[in-house]
């Protein structure tokens, strides 16, 4: 039997490497004046972005139990294996709704091989571990193989990201109103990390030129059992490639990677965090065993 990856649409992974290595993402819903969308299907990345440039507001929502359950029916069905890579439990309720589902599913299908794993990781945090997995189930590993390959990335992705406006984290509760206004009016750019699945800030710079040496300055900090050169690093981004590959050359400059992987943030992150906003991706540690490249 065949060993499916599931993610969702909070790994934020391109659409070719989706295809190429057949993974099945579902999509997360995004609101837009009490109207359902979902995320990369029916509202696009660039449409959420314009519309909040316009300072239109979005919420989203968790992924429905009704479709975890057409999706798990499917496959259970079928008698592949299935790990299904979630978005951090901490971000979104997503996670929970999925074990809930498994439940009521191994009931009529008790032998379904189902495997439901936290990421505590988000966009391409959770695309890395997603991709690198998929690539060992197409390489044929066994689904014990790719589990612990999947604690390993768990345990080592890091997450360093900035946003543009400050706003943007004012409304999705993040900052205070008064932190959000001094924000904004100082051009104050805080620098975050997502620390067991949830948004922790780091520092805060003025300027964007700061960011970018910020964001080089805590790599260099995180990095020093790995080697960058050896890894693939992820790029994602607001809708700003221009700055996106302004951090790549930065990167390729100061460590001498080589291998990246840049995409823009989906419509349910880019929801919260807004046009703009720049993060890095990769491992604190090098591993022998499991990939960590194309």
């Amino acid at each position: 039997m065949a060993i499916r990856i599931l993610s969702d649409t909070g790994c934020d992974l391109p659409k070719e490497i989706i295809e190429a290595y057949n993974i099945d993402v579902m999509p997360i819903i995004v609101i837009k004046d009490n109207k359902e969308y979902l995320d990369g299907v029916t509202i696009q990345p660039k449409d959420v972005y314009d519309c909040m440039r316009r300072g239109e507001v979005f919420k989203t929502a968790q992924i429905p139990p009704n479709a975890f359950n057409d999706k798990f029916l499917q496959y259970a069905s079928s008698g592949d294996t299935v790990i299904y890579l979630a978005f951090s439990s901490e971000l979104s309720g997503t996670y929970g709704t999925s074990l809930l589902v498994k439940e009521s599913i191994l009931e009529k299908y008790p032998n379904f091989d189902l495997e439901i794993i936290d990421t505590k990781a988000a966009s391409l945090g959770c695309g890395l571990i997603v991709y690198l997995a998929a690539k060992m189930a197409k390489e044929g590993k066994t689904k014990e193989e790719i589990l612990e390959a999947v604690e390993f990335y768990k345990e080592n992705i890091q997450h360093i990201f900035t946003v543009d406006d400050i706003e943007y984290l004012y409304r999705g509760g993040r900052v205070t109103r008064s932190q959000a206004f001094l924000g904004g009016l100082l051009n104050i750019k805080p620098i975050l990390n997502v620390e067991s699945g949830k948004l922790i800030p780091l520092v805060k710079v003025r300027g964007k030129n700061k960011v970018y040496k910020g964001i080089l300055d805590l790599i260099k900090e995180r990095t020093k059992e790995a080697n960058l050169k050896e890894q693939l690093i992820g790029i994602s981004h607001g809708d700003d490639l221009e700055s996106a590959m302004k951090m790549k050359d930065m990167i390729m400059e100061e460590f001498g990677c080589k291998s990246f992987l840049i995409n823009i943030i989906g419509a349910a992150i880019g929801a919260h965090s807004g046009p703009g906003t720049l993060a890095v991706f990769f491992f604190k540690k090098n591993s022998e065993k499991f990939p960590l490249m194309w």
